[in-house]
């Protein structure tokens, strides 16, 4: 008689909490707060970006736990300093096997952008994957006409490795190109000294204000 060993999966849902923001495994009791939360601002009402509307929020949390329960996504809901559902955001293209994923599919109300609280999110989550999860790069993508993701991605350090052209066919039937972009686990030494350093700035600036 076969018995089949079953492996735990590479990541297990995890909480992690900094000063300005904490991430929290994704519920379906999220939903609510996180259809205020893209309401914010409009931000879903773009297109070139994957933002979840208001009315496909629940498709959305259904579709990034499938991906949890394959062991392909770790998806995250994104809390403020305050404790308020600020948008959602993932490990997303896990790959085990060859210690790589990527941090992407997040989005925020727009009261947050601008703040340390992306900045604190990226560190948090890039130390983890390179200290806890030992990876060996991690990557980001995104739209080529998506400007601010774009600059917010290049400011923690990552570098672009090119472009998929024709990368995807949009719903409205737009031919999308895509950004992929990686930090590899030589330089995460120094991208933790500049997201630091980042936070401390602004800290500072804060309380020079």
């Amino acid at each position: 008689m076969t018995t089949t060993r079953q492996h735990a999966p590479w990541i297990q849902p995890f909480t992690l909490k900094g000063e300005h923001v904490t991430l929290v495994p994704l519920e379906a009791g999220h939903e609510a707060e996180l259809v205020d939360a893209v309401q914010d601002g409009n931000v879903w009402d773009t297109w070139f970006a994957a933002v979840p509307s208001p009315d496909g929020m629940r498709q959305e949390i259904e579709w990034r736990l499938g991906l949890a329960e394959e062991g392909r996504m770790v998806p995250f809901t994104v809390l403020d300093a305050q404790g308020r559902i600020a948008g959602m955001t993932a490990y997303m293209n896990v790959d085990a096997a060859n210690r790589r994923l990527e941090i992407g599919h997040t989005w925020y109300r727009r009261s947050v952008q601008r703040t340390s609280l992306n900045t604190e999110a990226k560190l948090l989550l890039l130390r983890h994957a390179f200290e806890q999860l030992d990876c060996i790069a991690v990557g980001f993508r995104t739209a080529f006409f998506n400007q601010p993701s774009r600059r917010a991605i290049e400011r923690l350090g990552a570098k672009l490795e090119g472009v998929w052209r024709n990368h995807l066919i949009l719903p409205d039937g737009t031919l999308r190109d895509t950004c992929y972009y990686s930090i590899i686990n030589g330089e995460w030494p120094a991208v933790e000294r500049h997201l630091t350093w980042l936070l401390a700035r602004a800290a500072s600036a804060a309380e020079s204000a």
